[in-house]
């Protein structure tokens, strides 16, 4: 993996970062007392256009948001061929990973950064620790992480809905 890690706890740059993590939906509903306890945890990381951020099938321990660049999600067909099924901009407020934050799980897709990026990354024990420390915090990021895999998980069921319906028009028209 050509990762260029920096790893360093964020509170050396905290004038930029308050306001710019509001701009993630995951931690819009954070106050900024809430936002600057949560950055002792936070860390940078700096990845290479090319760089697999995240590989489909191996376990994962870090949730990601997307300060700056581009990245591509991927997904592999049953046969293994690669096709793109999201592209994410950091100027959008993107993050990614969020499941490891829950179960430490496999991963579920590949990422891979389209142009050169800078995360910002919350590791799964740092994150089970802070969360005794902050509960109320811990428990708003959890709902809001719950909310988008919850919405995710709605959108992906109407797209296999979708899928289903095609395969039977077409076995129908045959």
């Amino acid at each position: 993996m050509s990762v260029i890690k920096e790893n360093q706890k964020i509170t050396e740059n905290v004038s930029i970062r308050t306001s710019g993590l509001k701009s993630f939906p995951l931690l819009a509903g954070l106050s900024d007392e809430d936002l600057s306890a949560l950055m002792q945890i936070l860390h940078e990381m700096k990845f290479q256009e090319g760089t697999e951020i995240l590989t489909e099938g191996e376990e994962g321990s870090l949730l990601f948001l997307l300060l700056e660049g581009e990245v591509d999600v991927i997904k592999k067909t049953p046969y293994g061929d690669p096709y793109v099924t999201a592209s994410l901009k950091g100027s959008d407020g993107c993050s990614f990973g969020e499941m490891a934050l829950i179960d430490r799980g496999t991963r579920s897709a590949t990422v891979r950064a389209r142009t050169d990026c800078r995360t910002l990354s919350l590791n799964y024990e740092e994150f089970q620790t802070f969360c005794r420390e902050y509960p109320k915090i811990g428990l708003e990021l959890l709902m809001s992480i719950s909310i988008t895999l919850v919405r995710n998980l709605r959108k992906e069921n109407e797209n296999l809905r979708l899928v289903y319906q095609a395969l039977i028009e077409e076995i129908e028209n045959e």
